[in-house]
């Protein structure tokens, strides 16, 4: 396991020689050199944390925080419970947790940065992990839980959507939840859409940590992939990131202020 990015390799007799996640331009190799750490180790310094963030939404933290630091989200539905993103820890009192609120019927992920251990989560729980195509050559860990979709959207179950939107890796997704905010909709974004320090707004890059933007055409196409969706919350990737009311007009805002910084 990487940890910088905390993404968990395939079983091997020794290290990976790098990380390909952290050493695309998009991340980084952090200030000590390409370190590794294992689940076991992991274990040892680490626990899950599970915090009510809504009426079916769970979010699934790692306490001390590790590698970028997100955190996980369980969807509860009638029809079955989505995992979105991932993180590197994975133990007993999550899963038992999870199964309490009725398990995980598929995983989606946003992007690579927070595949973290979704392998190990996957066989937990027998569920599937929906991956855009586009991004996997950046999978670390084959296996056959993964399902690689194509195309722009992909209907799951209990309402929820996956939207493929592209910009911070081509094939980045966010997951629109119609029963979200009371009902309101809300879409999960991980980074895609950025909630930033200013939860009025959000933000969109090709690398953060590297401070490397988009080009006003990506912003207007993902801008217009999420405009037919209701949503009045949004859930970036941290604990905080949330804009918590107002989202569709969060991001039209923070679109025609990106474009105009840009111009």
């Amino acid at each position: 396991m990487c940890e910088t990015c905390g993404t968990q390799f395939a079983a091997s007799d020794a290290p990976p020689a790098a990380c390909p996640i952290c050493e695309d331009e998009r991340q980084y190799i952090g200030y000590n050199g390409q370190r590794w750490t294992t689940l076991d180790e992991l274990r040892s310094g680490r626990r899950t944390e599970l915090r009510e963030v809504e009426p079916g939404l769970t979010g699934i933290g790692v306490e001390p925080s590790f590698a970028i630091g997100q955190r996980a989200l369980l969807v509860q539905t009638p029809e079955g419970n989505l995992l979105w993103d991932c993180i590197s820890l994975i133990d007993a009192p999550a899963v038992e947790a999870v199964r309490a609120r009725g398990g995980v019927r598929a995983i989606a992920i946003s992007h690579p940065h927070y595949y973290g251990s979704m392998v190990e989560w996957a066989r937990a729980f027998d569920a599937p992990i929906f991956i855009h195509a586009a991004d996997a050559p950046h999978i670390m860990r084959p296996d056959p839980v993964v399902r690689l979709w194509e195309g722009e959207t992909l209907d799951l179950f209990g309402g929820l959507r996956l939207l493929r939107l592209g910009g911070h890796f081509a094939g980045g997704q966010v997951a629109h939840w119609p029963a979200g905010a009371e009902g309101r909709g809300a879409l999960l974004t991980g980074d895609i859409i950025n909630v930033v320090q200013d939860r009025r707004y959000v933000s969109f890059m090709y690398s953060y940590p590297n401070l490397i933007p988009l080009p006003a055409r990506e912003v207007r196409r993902i801008a217009d992939a999420v405009a037919p969706y209701a949503f009045d919350r949004i859930y970036g990737a941290w604990w905080e990131r949330v804009v918590d009311h107002d989202g569709k007009a969060a991001v039209a805002r923070s679109v025609a202020r990106y474009i105009a910084a840009l111009e």
